[in-house]
C-alpha cells in the first residue's frame, strides 16, 4: 500500500527512553486515491511515536463496502529500505511486483515484500478484480529494514498457512515472528513479532510477551481493556519493553486485535512517501529515479523493476518540500 497523503512528511526515527506503562495512540484518517477511496486509519508514523520495534508504518481500514468506495486500487508505486506486510480479516487482495509475483491473498494468509534497494508493486481489492467481492478489511504494515539488509535485493513471499496457537481461550495467529512457541515462517531481518487475537466473549487473557521487545496492540473490532486501559477500536495501545506478559480482557462481544512489536530499532531512519533511508540525499535520489522509472528511462526501472499487469499507469512521486528533510524525533 502506497501512502497518498499530498505533502507526506518526513520522519526521522531514533529510539529514545520511554517510560513503563501504556499510551494510546489515536488514529487519523487518510483517504486512499481519490474522492471516492477508501479511507484508512493511521497510527503509526504518529505525533506520539515513529517505531514499534521495527514496525513504522500502520493502516488501518474497513469493513469497506467496496461496491461504494471502489475498494483498494493502488497502481505500481515504489518502496525502499523496508518490507510490506498484509494481513486480511475480510476480502482479498491481488498482489503484483517488479519481482514477478502475481498472489492473492485471504484472511489468515501473509504477503510479505521486502523492498531492499528499490521495489515497485500494485494492490488491487476492487469489484473489477474480484467481482463477488462485497467487503475488505485488514491492516497493512511495514517494518523498516536494517542496514545490514536495506540495500539487498527485492523480493516477495506469500504464506498460505501460518501457525496458530491457543492461549487462555483465544486464538492467535502468529504471522511474524514468534509467540507462544509457534514461529512463523516469514522473513524477518529484526527480532519482532505480528499476531491476529481474537479473544472470546468474557474472556481474559494472559498473553506471553518478549521482555526486551516493545509492544502495540491494535484493536480491530470488540471492546477491549490492555492492562487495565480501555482501548477503543483502530486505537493502538502501546507497551514498552520490560514487561513478559500482558492481560488481555474481551467485552460481551470479544474482541480481535493485532499485536506487533519487537527489539526497539536501534538506527535512526528518515521516512517520506513511501521511501526508507537515512539521509535526505537517499530519498531525493530515491524518488529521482523513481521518476525516471515512470518515464520508462533504463536506470530507473533498473532500481524499481516494472509491475506488467496492472491496467494503468504507475504512481507518480509527490513534489519534495522546499526545504531539507530534517531529522525527527521518535517520540
Amino acid at each position: 500500500m502506497t501512502n497518498d497523503e499530498p505533502d507526506p512528511q518526513d520522519h526521522d526515527c531514533a529510539v529514545d527512553r520511554v517510560d513503563a506503562g501504556v499510551e494510546i495512540i489515536e488514529p487519523r484518517d487518510v483517504p486512499l486515491g481519490g474522492p471516492r477511496a477508501m479511507t484508512v486509519r493511521r497510527t503509526l508514523p504518529s505525533r506520539q511515536r515513529s517505531l514499534i520495534g521495527p514496525f513504522c508504518f500502520a493502516d488501518h481500514y474497513g469493513p469497506d463496502a467496496v461496491s461504494a468506495s471502489g475498494g483498494m486500487d493502488v497502481p505500481p508505486h515504489p518502496h525502499t529500505g523496508l518490507q510490506t506486510v498484509t494481513w486480511l480479516f475480510e476480502g482479498r487482495v491481488l498482489h503484483q511486483d517488479a519481482v514477478g509475483s502475481v498472489q492473492e491473498v485471504r484472511p489468515g494468509q501473509l504477503n510479505l515484500m521486502t523492498a531492499g534497494h528499490g521495489i515497485c508493486h500494485s494492490e488491487e481489492g476492487t469489484v473489477r478484480r474480484f467481482p463477488d467481492q462485497d467487503t475488505l478489511h485488514g491492516v497493512q504494515l511495514w517494518t523498516a529494514l536494517p542496514e545490514a539488509t536495506r540495500h539487498g535485493e527485492r523480493a516477495f513471499e506469500h504464506v498460505a498457512d501460518v501457525p496458530t496457537v491457543t492461549v487462555d481461550g483465544a486464538e492467535v495467529q502468529v504471522f511474524m515472528g514468534s509467540l507462544g512457541g509457534v514461529t512463523s515462517p516469514a522473513r524477518a531481518d529484526t527480532p519482532l513479532v505480528a499476531a491476529q487475537v481474537d479473544v472470546p466473549a468474557g474472556a481474559h487473557v494472559r498473553l506471553p510477551l518478549e521482555p526486551a521487545f516493545e509492544h502495540g496492540v491494535l484493536l480491530d473490532v470488540g471492546n477491549l481493556t490492555v492492562a487495565g486501559h480501555h482501548v477503543a477500536s483502530a486505537e493502538l495501545a502501546y507497551l514498552a519493553p520490560g514487561r513478559d506478559h500482558v492481560e488481555l480482557a474481551a467485552g460481551a462481544a470479544g474482541a480481535r486485535l493485532v499485536l506487533l512489536g519487537g527489539a526497539p530499532f536501534t538506527e535512526d531512519i528518515l521516512m517520506w512517501w513511501n521511501f526508507v533511508g537515512r539521509s535526505h540525499e537517499e530519498i531525493v535520489a530515491a524518488r529521482d529515479e523513481w521518476q525516471a522509472a515512470v518515464r520508462g528511462e533504463a536506470h530507473g526501472v533498473a532500481r524499481f523493476g516494472q509491475v506488467t499487469g496492472y491496467p494503468g499507469p504507475p504512481l507518480p512521486a509527490p513534489e519534495l518540500p522546499h526545504v531539507r528533510l530534517r531529522p525527527r524525533s521518535r517520540l
